[in-house]
């Protein structure tokens, strides 16, 4: 079994929004590997579990908030009795990339992100996979305001190009690997700007 699990918040509100970059990601990885699968009620999350050609595969979406998201995670891990380092992967918002710009890592620390740091302190460990989906940082805009607030016009291009990556990604990780996925992805390359950004 491993487990990718995409970081946001519940409720039409939250839709589409800086925060839930996560939550999208994996909507459209259950579009892809498991087309017209209903998410089930589990772990204090929406899940669902598929079996690939490689592998069975649990897509989890924590109903418990961003900042509580290790809850529900913890849950999933201890029950399927599985290994963070090889079996886990995070997908999440990061406002310390550019928008639509994508990094694979098989640890590291929480960047100032509370739903990872509450994944880290439920795991007590920190080397496990994560995707992190660049959001902008959010300049003169609190920070609280910035991460729920809803894509600018001008990000619009850029943040669906990220997590298109980031699904791509996800499904190396799938199939072959963290190395795999980081050698792949982590390219340094400019998400295509939209004619707006254009001067």
């Amino acid at each position: 079994m491993r487990l990718v699990v995409g970081i946001g918040n519940p409720g039409t509100q939250y839709d589409r929004t800086r925060h839930n970059v996560g939550f999208e990601a994996v909507d459209r990885i259950a579009r892809r590997i498991a087309p017209g699968e209903i998410a089930r009620s589990r772990f204090q999350a929406a899940s669902i579990e598929v079996t690939t050609e490689s592998d069975r595969i649990m897509l989890l979406k924590p109903l418990t908030f961003v900042n509580k998201s290790g809850q529900s995670v913890s849950e999933a891990v201890r029950f399927y009795k599985l290994n963070p380092e090889e079996d886990l992967l995070v997908i999440v918002d990061d406002t310390a990339l550019p928008c639509g710009r994508i990094r694979v890592r098989q640890s590291g620390g929480a960047g100032g992100h509370n739903g990872l740091r509450d994944i880290a302190t439920h795991l007590s460990a920190d080397n496990w996979a994560r995707i992190r989906i660049g959001i902008d940082a959010p300049g003169d805009i609190p920070l609280s305001s910035y991460v729920l607030g809803k894509f600018r016009p001008d990000q619009q291009d850029a943040v669906e190009q990220g997590i298109e990556q980031a699904v791509e990604a996800a499904t190396c990780w799938m199939t072959r690997g963290t190395v795999a996925a980081m050698n792949a992805f982590n390219a340094d390359r400019e998400p295509t700007s939209s004619p707006e950004e254009i001067n």
